[in-house]
């Protein structure tokens, strides 16, 4: 057995086994963020699905109020003019077959992929790089779309897709432990909000079962559900 540090057991033992609420979870999770280096802050939402019928996913988008607190790498394959809009928008890469070929052969410098409509024949052998990822552009995420401009423009702002895997369980970063309490309340806020709004028609009865946050390396952190939702942060 795996000898615990002295900073992982000072850090745990101020966690108490009981539901906080926001603004007191916040403050634990910027105050259990030990590392030598600026984590993320986390929040992993159970949900009641089961989500090998298709009205009980969860895929969707949404932008961060307070952006995402990280430098996005875009990647565009469009061709012509649709590559030099996108270049001149702010895409670090963009090209057409020569971008694919690359992307073929193992080059992923990119955290977001977008692709123009006309593109998506060309992509389609990219599923098996892309897929596992979560990389591959579509048009539920935003990532597959004419308006290139504005879609770089939203994904440099903050915005991010989320989805609830196999177990429904929605894992999704909401800013860095150096943004104020307040701003990751209201990222944490808008998350909770998405969720909520895009609740798959075929869930009945319960929706939320349990919520955590915590930091890149720091222990979790229970939130009250009830509370969160219902506005009572303090």
């Amino acid at each position: 057995m795996s000898k615990v540090s002295k900073r992982i057991s000072e850090v745990r033992n101020k966690i108490e086994n009981k539901p906080y609420k926001a603004i007191e979870a916040l403050n634990l999770l910027k105050d259990t963020a030990t590392a030598k280096f600026v984590e993320s802050a986390e929040a992993h939402i159970a949900l009641k699905l089961d989500t090998k019928y298709a009205d009980q996913q969860l895929r969707t988008t949404l932008v961060l109020p307070k952006g995402t607190g990280k430098k996005i790498r875009i990647a565009v394959i469009a061709e012509g003019e649709k590559a030099t809009e996108a270049i001149n928008a702010g895409a670090d890469l963009a090209g057409s077959t020569d971008l694919v070929q690359d992307i073929m052969k193992g080059m992923l410098d990119f955290d977001r992929l977008i692709a123009t409509p006309d593109m998506m024949p060309l992509i389609a052998k990219l599923g098996k790089v892309l897929g596992p990822r979560g990389l591959m552009p579509s048009p539920k995420s935003g990532t597959v779309t004419s308006d290139v401009k504005s879609a770089i423009e939203e994904f440099k702002k903050g915005k991010l897709e989320y989805r609830a895997d196999k177990s429904g369980i929605v894992h999704i970063s909401f800013g860095k432990t150096n943004f104020s309490v307040n701003d990751l309340l209201l990222n944490l806020e808008a998350v909770q909000e998405s969720i909520d709004k895009n609740r798959p028609a075929g869930v009945k009865g319960k929706y939320w079962k349990s919520f955590y946050i915590c930091s890149t390396m720091g222990p979790s952190i229970q939130l009250d559900i009830s509370e969160f939702r219902d506005k009572n942060f303090q």
